[in-house]
């Protein structure tokens, strides 16, 4: 019989020693009966953990925050944001915890936090818990994401907690323990500008190049070199979003990563039929966050990034703003080209000539749209073409002549079929599935969710047998909505 080692995490506290004034130091809940439902044994041995150890009694405890490191110091982070274009001056972590940092096989600092872990002072009414469907979710969806190649947060844990969580109805509780390279936002930045604490912000600029952008250190300009570090990595995440047809549908600022990771997978959904226009959160009511206009609004969170980091550019006000605006004019280039590379390697046509590309694609999403074709599978069948079978891809389209036009524009650009295999996923979380297992989930049964997350954390092989997992949802779907799982 093997035996499970001796408590082998080593947690800093990083965050919480060089920005006391943005941590509240906390204690997650004890939940009442911890039971492990899903650990995830590769991130486990990435980070140096023994998944035995996770699934032992003590490591459950590490896992639901009860049972840390005696030198660790787990606090709630604050951070301020603008939700939905409104302001609000403190927001802060209202049901989660930093652990703290610790140090990976390949020597990267990684933040380990709770997710659902109970109330704290920044919980603004709510319980601070939350229940296994929104739980396994974002293990399930941050999963299938790291997957596909776009920089995520981690998910290593989803631990049942053995109570009701009241919402409209008694849902079983659980929390996530969360992975992330830190959990920095742009909302990090504005809690420190309002606080009017000019050298507060400098030890936040500088925590966050120390985390993220090294080599901004050694700029003459550390914290403008910091921002553009930002506006890189944003532009070239966003733009993978888009490309995998992800709607994040709550892109607040505090949701906004300096690190250029994906986090937060509340609302979120992936599109089937493409049409820049949809939404699926229930909050979302005006559209803010709809698929077509996530780049636009990174652009603008990272305007208001700006904003914060404006005493530190220069002295003088105007001149600050003329810095700021300079950089951020780079966003939209950075993202068309990340886009557009991505495109091309969608259709194959890494090597074409610009002046060709540019309207074939601009083309081909007007037809998309117009005939609502499924944004996933459409790709997979377009390589099908390329290798002389037309006619699965022929037959999802209303207008045929013109998308026979297109194809016949497209295939004498000689397209490379086993390089669309390798950008284009066969399966991503569709929804209905995603609904479907939750739902079994929270009943008790697990058997749908781990089959789904294992189809869909290896998106690029087909395997026999998995044909509906490759499926759009039925219409008798019908319309979907997310909600924020709080």
């Amino acid at each position: 019989m093997s035996v499970a080692p001796a408590n082998p995490v080593a947690l800093s506290s990083w965050f919480a020693r060089e920005l006391p004034e943005m941590a509240v130091t906390w204690q997650a809940a004890t939940p009442p009966d911890p039971r492990l439902l899903i650990v995830n044994e590769q991130l486990a041995a990435d980070l140096g953990l023994d998944p035995r150890w996770l699934a032992s009694p003590a490591g459950v405890g590490f896992l639901v925050g009860t049972a840390v490191p005696e030198d660790a110091a787990p606090v709630a982070q604050a951070y301020a944001g603008h939700q939905f274009g409104g302001f609000v001056p403190r927001l802060g972590d209202g049901r989660a915890l930093l652990l703290g940092e610790l140090v990976d096989t390949e020597g990267r600092v990684r933040d380990v936090a709770l997710k659902g872990s109970g109330r704290t002072p920044f919980a603004r009414g709510g319980d601070g818990l939350a229940a296994v469907g929104p739980m396994l979710r974002e293990y399930l969806i941050s999963e299938a994401m790291h997957a596909l190649g776009v920089p995520t947060t981690r998910s290593l844990a989803v631990v049942a907690t053995g109570s009701p969580v009241h919402r409209e109805t008694p849902l079983p509780g659980a929390l996530l323990t969360r992975v992330a390279s830190s959990h920095l936002r742009v909302g990090s930045f504005q809690y420190a500008a309002a606080s009017g604490d000019l050298a507060l912000l400098r030890r936040v600029a500088d925590h966050a190049i120390a985390r993220h952008a090294p080599a901004a250190a050694e700029s003459a300009k550390p914290y403008l070199a910091l921002f553009e570090a930002t506006i890189a990595t944003q532009a070239a995440l966003i733009a993978q979003w888009m490309l995998v047809g992800f709607i994040h549908g709550v892109m607040n600022t505090d949701n906004m990563t300096i690190s250029g990771e994906t986090i937060d997978y509340g609302p979120c959904a992936f599109m089937d039929g493409y049409h820049r226009s949809t939404v699926f959160s229930s909050i979302d009511v005006a559209g803010r966050y709809a698929y077509g206009n996530q780049p636009g609004v990174a652009m603008w969170n990272l305007a208001r990034f700006a904003e914060t980091l404006l005493p530190l550019f220069a002295d003088d006000t105007e001149r600050a703003i003329e810095i700021a605006t300079g950089a951020l004019d780079g966003f939209s280039g950075r993202y068309e080209a990340a886009w557009t590379a991505g495109m091309r390697a969608k259709l194959g046509l890494a090597d074409a000539d610009d002046a060709a590309v540019t309207p074939l694609i601009d083309d081909l999403l007007t037809q998309l749209t117009q005939s609502g074709v499924d944004f996933t599978s459409f790709f997979r069948a377009l390589a099908s073409a390329a290798r002389g079978d037309r006619e699965p891809v022929r037959g999802l389209f209303l207008d045929l002549p013109a998308f026979d036009g297109w194809l016949t524009r497209w295939l004498a650009m000689g397209p490379d079929d086993d390089a669309m295999d390798r950008a284009n996923p066969i399966y991503i979380p569709r929804n209905h599935l995603v609904e479907q297992a939750l739902t079994a989930a929270t009943d008790g049964d697990l058997d749908p969710f781990t089959r789904l997350l294992a189809v869909v954390t290896d998106p690029y092989v087909e395997r026999p047998g998995l044909e509906h997992y490759a499926q759009p949802a039925p219409d008798s779907f019908g319309p979907y909505q997310t909600f924020c799982g709080t």
